[in-house]
């Protein structure tokens, strides 16, 4: 993809009176030189992943460190039994966001989006959404994730998706903020409102470390996964209630780049490693 910076997607966007989806798919195609319909297809293969690695959730499976496996069944067992707090979107979201997290514990087939250890959250809000409104069009899905993905990819290219490299703020962090971008383009179109919503959701997990367990991305990677998800949800609803982002997500990225700098994972491993608490 040809942008830069957010500004400049929003621009495209603006000048040409396009959605930030078209202004995504616009620039990637001048960029690979894929034809559109190969794009397309490329992008609804990875939805029709995401929604695969739901479907195949196995609550009986277990990863092989032991630390993870099942918790999305409990979470799904609680809602139905009427013993959650909050609404049924909630939970399905919550559900979800274990379940690809858990599938990817488990070496199951997922989507890095952005990364393994952060795949849960934007199947989380997407997959529940669909099946709140199930008229959704998948067309709207695919634009759902070509905004996903601009967010993603200037992202990337200005600072870091890797937690080795800057901390969880790099993969849980700018997740959200990929989300929360993603969520707020199925009920608008306007690119202000959609870039509000990323700001937010990357302003939120600033300066989150890398710690996991005896280096394994599994705890408190998956929960993380797991609570990122409403906050997405959280940052995408303040968007379109009006709420102002304050500071543009280009100054956001350019802020998470240096606090990564400074809590930058010390091991050889790239991690802060946490010790599981003996029996």
């Amino acid at each position: 993809m040809a942008f830069l910076s957010c500004e400049e997607m929003l621009a495209a966007a603006r000048s040409q009176k396009i959605t930030l989806a078209e202004a995504v798919l616009r620039s990637d195609l001048e960029e690979s030189r894929l034809t559109e319909a190969h794009s397309r297809a490329a992008m609804r293969h990875l939805w029709q992943v995401m929604q695969a690695t739901s479907q195949e959730y196995d609550p009986a499976q277990r990863s092989r460190s032991g630390l993870s496996g099942g918790d999305a069944a409990k979470v799904e067992q609680a809602w139905q039994q009427g013993r959650l707090l909050g609404d049924d979107y909630l939970a399905a979201v919550t559900a979800e966001a274990l379940k690809t997290a858990e599938c990817n514990a488990c070496m199951k087939r997922i989507v890095a989006a952005p990364t393994a250890g952060s795949c849960g959250v934007i199947p989380a809000v997407l997959i529940p959404y669909r099946k709140e409104y199930p008229d959704t069009p998948e067309e709207e899905m695919l634009h759902a994730l070509y905004v996903t993905g601009g967010f993603g990819n200037i992202i990337a290219e200005r600072a870091s998706v890797s937690g080795a490299e800057a901390g969880c703020q790099a993969e849980i962090g700018v997740a959200v903020s990929m989300a929360s971008a993603a969520l707020c383009s199925m009920m608008t179109d306007d690119p202000d409102t959609i870039h509000c919503a990323a700001s937010l959701g990357g302003q939120v997990l600033m300066g989150l470390l890398c710690n996991p367990i005896e280096g394994y991305v599994q705890v408190p990677c998956i929960v993380r996964n797991m609570a990122a998800v409403p906050t997405a949800v959280t940052c995408a609803n303040a968007a379109l209630a009006g709420m102002d982002h304050i500071v543009p997500l280009d100054d956001v990225v350019a802020l998470m780049l240096a606090v990564g700098e400074k809590i930058r994972p010390c091991d050889e491993a790239g991690t802060y490693i946490l010790k599981k608490e003996e029996a």
